[in-house]
């Protein structure tokens, strides 16, 4: 597959064409080329699309966040065939091995056209000794992160022990909970699920997950409570920034969050992942608050994840949720790992802006051989690992000691900007135009995709849209953005561009 470098073409006069634009001008030729997609087939996603380019700058809004349901219950009462029930497709691993391992916890989902998201607590095989306090530890987070409780039983077996120790504490919660009583595959089983009612949480829900019985019953009694937006999982507007620090375990997340907020907040411990719960703090940097979330480290992956490192990947996974921007901080004494490679591809996945901080600087500063061999190989890994975030601010710090911690402000600052930056529709149609003007797509098959029209379809993270006659090869649209970062910035923010392949109307 054709790379960047084809796109090339040697220096170009971009940036002088566009310092020199008239922008009213630029916004009257954006609204012929927009007039021009009338000729071709175009759905209603598009026209509701290109609806909101008329509204100019202010058409931008950030959406409330989607309500939360979440799923608990004890290991094998069948929550993944649940999951998989609700999605109307095969996501959530199901295996008869209880407890095997996934990255993803979190689903968007939809009944009824409407949008919700979906958290699967399942995923990890807590030690028998422990299973009581280890499920009610993971209906209380789910419990903290949710609009609404589902907990399932398995109606076969009834309920047990572990199942009263989660009762008595969705008893306490004032949020909808819902009793899920699985595996009723027909109606002779009707009486087990009614056998449930003695737990005191009121009518249960026959449901077989795995053929599908009864579950859409249980999506409208849902729908009924589903708030129209999430209270627990806000994109807030306005308020403190919100900036979530990510690292595997032990890289001085916790020393960093005492030393910006200037007290032993979070307990440090030499082990390895002592952390467990995410501590929102609220604090002063730079002469501005910032709400700062700690998150327990992400554990390399095992086939069975203890309990507690299960509990630490959901709640990375909902602190990058309520966040807007993540410090993915790195120890400069320890050769840059998978791991931290797959923590940052966690943040561009969740769409969040980006800086990368490098702790435990000061060790390198020593002019001993050692140091100066680490200091080149870290180089060399960070050309080589991170080619893919060389747009993330970068920061060399020392957590424990606060060295250089000012200047993670200017880079938190900057990359916020560049997640909230819009281009107008001129402007961004004129720097298309240009471009292509200097470097054309190459021609496939006797054909050359055209760009008919673009526009930014949303910010944080910056979302372009390009309607075009053919699809784009990966290297020129990665050519598009790298010349998009050059002119306009957008450092520290990842940039999404989404292709819509249109062709023109049939002629009656």
């Amino acid at each position: 597959m054709a790379g960047e470098e084809e796109y090339e073409g040697g220096p170009d006069h971009l940036e002088e064409k566009l310092a020199g634009l008239d922008e009213e001008l630029a916004e009257q030729r954006a609204a012929a080329l927009r007039a021009t997609l009338d000729e071709y087939e175009l759905d209603d996603d598009d026209a509701d699309l290109l609806g909101g380019v008329d509204e100019g700058l202010d058409g931008i809004t950030v959406g409330p966040a989607l309500p939360v349901v979440a799923i608990v219950g004890r290991p094998n009462v069948g929550k993944s065939a649940l999951v998989n029930r609700i999605l109307g497709r095969r996501e959530a691993v199901v295996e008869d091995t209880p407890g095997v391992t996934r990255d993803r916890v979190t689903y968007r989902a939809e009944w009824m056209d409407r949008p919700f998201t979906v958290v699967d607590t399942g995923g990890w095989e807590p030690d028998a000794k422990g299973i009581d306090r280890s499920v009610a530890a993971q209906a209380e987070i789910a419990i903290d992160l949710s609009d609404v409780v589902l907990f399932v039983v398995d109606a076969m077996v009834g309920a047990t022990s572990t199942d009263e120790a989660v009762v008595r504490l969705l008893r306490k919660t004032d949020k909808p909970v819902f009793l899920v009583a699985n595996k009723v595959d027909d109606a002779r089983h009707e009486p087990e699920a009614a056998a449930l009612w003695n737990l005191g949480l009121g009518e249960p829900h026959p449901v077989s997950a795995i053929h599908g019985r009864g579950v859409a019953d249980l999506l409208d009694e849902i729908i009924k409570v589903l708030p129209a937006e999430s209270a627990v999982a806000k994109n807030e507007i306005g308020g403190p920034r919100r900036v979530a620090i990510l690292g595997r375990p032990n890289v001085g997340k916790s020393s960093l969050l005492n030393k910006a907020a200037g007290e032993e907040r979070v307990v440090v411990n030499e082990l390895a992942g002592t952390t467990r719960d995410p501590v929102d703090e609220l604090v002063e940097l730079g002469g501005r608050m910032w709400r700062l979330v700690d998150t327990a480290g992400i554990r390399r992956r095992v086939h069975l994840q203890q309990g507690a490192d299960f509990y630490a990947s959901l709640r990375t996974s909902a602190a990058l949720e309520k966040a807007e921007v993540a410090v993915v901080l790195l120890d400069v004494s320890q050769p840059i790992s998978e791991q931290d490679v797959r923590i940052i591809d966690l943040v561009l996945e969740s769409g969040r802006a980006l800086v990368l901080a490098f702790n435990k600087w000061d060790r390198l500063n020593d002019d001993d051989m050692e140091n100066i061999d680490r200091r080149r190989y870290l180089e060399r890994e960070i050309e080589q690992d991170l080619a893919h975030v060389a747009w993330a601010p970068r920061v060399n710090l020392s957590a424990r000691t606060g060295r250089h911690l000012d200047k993670l402000v200017p880079a938190l600052e900057t990359a916020l900007a560049s997640w909230d930056q819009r281009i107008p529709t001129g402007k961004f149609n004129a720097f298309l135009a240009e471009l292509v003007a200097e470097h054309p797509h190459p021609v496939r098959g006797g054909k050359q995709p055209r760009i008919l029209f673009g526009t930014q379809a949303s910010t944080r993270p910056p979302t372009f849209v390009l309607f075009t006659t053919g699809f784009l090869d990966p290297g020129y649209r990665r050519f598009i953005q790298r010349r998009l970062r050059e002119l306009f910035g957008f450092e520290g923010t990842p940039i999404v561009t989404n292709m819509r392949v249109r062709e023109r109307r049939q002629r009656s």
